[in-house]
This record gives structure tokens, sequence and C-alpha cells, in this order.
């Protein structure tokens, strides 16, 4: 059963679309979402996106394009929030994308910000955490991070687009990746067709 809350956790990886477009799609599907931006996502969306460099100044109607009321900013310094308490039930935390920073202190239980700590408690409880990464090439300590993540029971879904669909935009493209994570949440999307359906 659906608690109608999420989870969403943006690091400094490069890849902002994708947070931006996977927080207009969950604003679809539930009523609560928590998000938590890390200073360096914040600077990376300024880069990639020409968003506001600074927490203070984040919108929504800046980042997604309209007002969002159902998603509520949380500081990334702030433990006393509810994704850091196990007894806050939700459906998941989403870190899209994911720096293999991140997803390394998270595999070896480091809680050092909200982020990590809100996605440790993921894995305490026993509640669907999905890592995003966006890195290449990979080292293999950070593939053992990932496959450490993997075996704990964390969905992993590279940010890795399909191309079979023919997509005719950034945005297309982005929502690829977009449509996987909704699929693994349970969620149904139009944004990608079955293939051979």
């Amino acid at each position: 059963m659906s608690t109608g809350r999420l989870v969403v956790g943006v690091t400094g990886a490069s890849g902002a679309i994708y947070a931006q477009r996977f927080l207009r799609e969950a604003a679809k599907h539930w009523p609560e979402i928590y998000l938590i931006l890390s200073d360096q996502a914040m600077q990376v969306a300024a880069t990639e996106l020409g968003m506001a460099p600074r927490r203070e100044d984040f919108s929504t109607v800046e980042w997604l394009g309209a007002d969002y009321p159902q998603i509520r900013l949380l500081d990334s310094k702030n433990y006393f929030t509810p994704p850091a308490s196990g007894s806050f039930r939700h459906d998941g935390m989403v870190i899209v994308p994911c720096s293999m920073g991140s997803a390394g202190r998270i595999a070896h239980g480091i809680s050092d910000d909200l982020l990590t700590r809100s996605a440790d408690v993921c894995l305490k409880e026993g509640r669907k955490l999905i890592v995003v990464p966006r890195e290449m090439p990979m080292s293999a300590i950070m593939l053992r991070n990932l496959a450490t993540l993997a075996e704990s029971g964390v969905a992993v879904i590279p940010a890795c687009p399909a191309w079979y669909h023919r997509p005719s935009s950034l945005e297309e493209l982005a929502d690829t990746v977009v449509a996987r994570i909704l699929q693994s949440l349970g969620v149904e999307q139009a944004l990608m067709k079955e293939w051979m359906s």
C-alpha cells in the first residue's frame, strides 16, 4: 500500500536533467515529495540547466516549469527531518543522479549528510532505494561499490538512455531513464512503450 510519500535525493553528478524530468513525473504520482539537494547538485544544475546556484533561491517554478507545492525542499545538513528517521514511512528513495562519491558512502554506511542518512535508513528498514549513477569510465572501486549496493537490495539504474525509441530531443532521451526509474517503483508510466508492444 502506498504511503503517498517519496524521498528524492540529487547529488552533484552531471545529469541534472534526469532529476528535473524525474521530479516532474513523480509529482504526478506522489502527493508528498521530500527533496534533498546537495550543494554540489545546485552548482551542477546552475551549470547544466541555468538554475539558481543557491539553495535559498530554489524554486520549483524555475526548476520544473511550474509550481509543485507537494515538493518540500529539505536542508541537506539537517538531520531533524522526516527521512532521517526509520519511523517515517514512505514508498522509497530515488537518488538521481547519484555521484560515485555518494554511492561509495552509502555502500559503506557513511551517513555524513541528510541524503546519505536517508539512504542508510532505507537500507536498515528494508525500503526501496534506487540509485542512478552517471559516470564513465568507472574504476574497479566504483564498480565494487555499486555491486555492494545491489547485493544489499538497492536498484542500480545507470543513466544509460535507450535509443531504440528514436528520441527526437534530449528530454525524450532522458525520459527513457526516468521511465525505468518509475517502473522500478511500480508506477505505470507513459514515457516509453514496452519493447515490441
